[in-house]
């Protein structure tokens, strides 16, 4: 199947967080591509539709919520062997209504730290990462994440639930080329310095794959542009 025939699906998903810090995750149902296997809900956007008024259609007629509250998390780009899907993702901050399989699938609270071995599909996997870290970064370590020299050599086959590892894009003029690499040696999140163009910032963000943190913007800039959020740390 060549490039142009070969389908793009506009997907978005949504992340619903307890109280507690479980998360909602729900298995497709088995007649369905990737059939039996876990993702966050969600699904296709219909033509013209922009993606908050997609969640909140879906997540109404998956699982019965009414979304009040909504910011972006990540976007993310995977190549099936039949198609592509750019996936919109959301964090639901507030809902109404108690979630249930309104299309016969199953759903279950999943605590975080369980997520990296629930067998989700594989576009959603960077989500897991994306919820790991913080809206703002404001030092070189945290709980779950360090921020490297970006000279390093990340380790890419990292044991599940073991710091993130990320890096500071240092280069004025090829940031976009500095991110990809960074990425393809095994980072698992990067920091621009600074924001250039909200249509530049969305197309690496989403064509990285990996969380994007910005500096010098608001965090609403920020999620506007595509990046899970902002940081301050000096370059």
């Amino acid at each position: 199947m060549s490039a142009e025939e070969r389908a793009r699906i506009q997907v978005v998903a949504g992340v619903l967080v307890e109280p507690e810090g479980r998360v909602l995750i729900a298995q497709r149902p088995l007649h369905k591509h990737l059939g039996g296997r876990w993702e966050f809900p969600g699904g296709k956007l219909e033509p013209g539709e922009q993606p908050v008024q997609g969640l909140t259609r879906e997540l109404r007629e998956e699982i019965g919520v009414l979304v009040h509250e909504a910011r972006p998390l990540i976007r993310i780009q995977h190549e099936y062997a039949d198609r592509d899907v750019d996936l919109h993702v959301w964090i639901v901050t507030r809902f109404e209504g108690e979630p249930v399989g309104l299309e016969g699938q199953q759903i279950a609270w999943c605590p975080r730290q369980a997520l990296p071995q629930a067998d989700l599909v594989p576009a959603d996997k960077p989500i897991v990462t994306a919820l790991r870290l913080p809206e703002r970064i404001v030092a070189l370590e945290g709980a779950d994440y360090s921020v490297l020299p970006s000279g390093q050599d990340f380790v890419s086959h990292r044991p599940i639930n073991a710091r993130l590892q990320g890096a500071l894009c240092r280069s004025p003029s090829d940031v976009a080329g500095e991110a990809v690499r960074l990425v393809s040696r095994g980072a698992d999140f990067v920091l621009l310095p600074s924001w250039f163009g909200s249509g530049e910032t969305e197309r690496l963000a989403t064509s990285l794959g990996v969380p994007v943190y910005l500096s010098g913007v608001a965090l609403d800039t920020a999620w506007r542009s595509g990046a899970s959020g902002i940081h301050e740390i000096a370059g």
